[in-house]
């Protein structure tokens, strides 16, 4: 699932919110009947999207029934931001402008109220944990555990290298199982069973793709990895989920299969030059410093 992030300022790829409204149907447009590739419509946040363009991006999300995501109640300045623009909490606003379906997605949630979590369970939202990034940043612990309990579908994202540092997933399993044990001091809180599960079944439900993928069952497509076990720091094994998210990293992932074609097999790539990849990267890494200095 991608998206291009829309603003009120402009961005590498438009120099208008209206150009990024284009540039996103476009997309939509591109892909719709693509097999592995969807796209869908991402408004930043509240604060930095005007009402407008708020509006303009949900009636594209609702022309093609695409999910629309957006960040939400990050951090704690945030919150107390839009409690000052608004008058009221960030999702009674979202509410207000008919945000609240079961095809919103949004990010971090930090900060959600009680009535909050009571809101976005009743429309059916959908949230994206990410928490190395909200520990990196210092936004605040999400509280997961009290979505879970009222029903709302949490899938698990890393938030991106550039507030993260890593897409390890294995890694973003640990950080989220841990984080809220601390928090809650309570060694039960977020299972390895319910952060793998966040990881699959409910991060596709959240994607809107649970009936396509997220889980082994007949008529999904064949997306699976193969953790090769026969290392030292993952002998022996006693409990299974207990072990991959607890003892397992990405790079115990030995083999990747998408939609039943091997992309990866022990541990070389298939589908590109690896070496040529990063040699292009790092060519774009420092465009993109120089870029910052002039």
């Amino acid at each position: 699932l991608l998206g291009e992030v829309l603003f009120d300022f402009p961005s590498p790829n438009f120099k208008s919110p209206e150009e990024g409204l284009a540039y996103t149907r476009m997309l939509i447009e591109k892909w719709q009947n693509d097999p592995l590739v969807n796209i869908f419509v991402e408004p930043h946040a509240l604060y930095t999207c005007s009402s407008s363009l708020l509006a303009a991006a949900k009636k594209l999300a609702d022309d093609y029934q695409t999910p629309l995501g957006i960040h939400l109640l990050e951090n704690k300045a945030e919150k107390e931001q839009l409690q000052q623009k608004f008058g009221k909490g960030a999702v009674p606003f979202l509410e207000d402008i008919n945000y609240l379906n079961e095809r919103l997605i949004a990010f971090h949630c930090v900060y959600l109220s009680e009535e909050d979590i009571r809101l976005f369970a009743r429309y059916g939202c959908k949230v994206s944990h990410n928490p190395a990034s909200n520990m990196k940043l210092a936004s605040g612990v999400a509280p997961v555990p009290d979505m879970l309990h009222a029903g709302i579908t949490v899938g698990l994202g890393t938030d991106g290298c550039a507030s993260n540092n890593t897409l390890d997933m294995i890694k973003e399993m640990s950080m989220a199982a841990k984080l809220h044990k601390a928090a809650r001091l309570d060694p039960t809180v977020m299972d390895a069973k319910t952060v793998v599960h966040m990881a699959t079944i409910e991060g596709a439900k959240a994607l809107g793709m649970g009936k396509v993928t997220g889980s082994l069952e007949v008529g999904k497509k064949a997306d699976i990895i193969i953790i090769g076990l026969n290392k030292p720091h993952l002998t022996p094994i006693y409990h299974e989920y207990s072990h991959l998210v607890y003892a397992a990293n990405g790079a115990d992932v030995d083999t990747v299969i998408i939609n039943g074609k091997i992309v990866m097999e022990n541990r070389r790539l298939l589908t590109m030059d690896e070496t040529e990849v990063m040699q292009k990267v790092g060519e774009i890494a420092v465009k993109i410093k120089k870029s910052f200095q002039n």
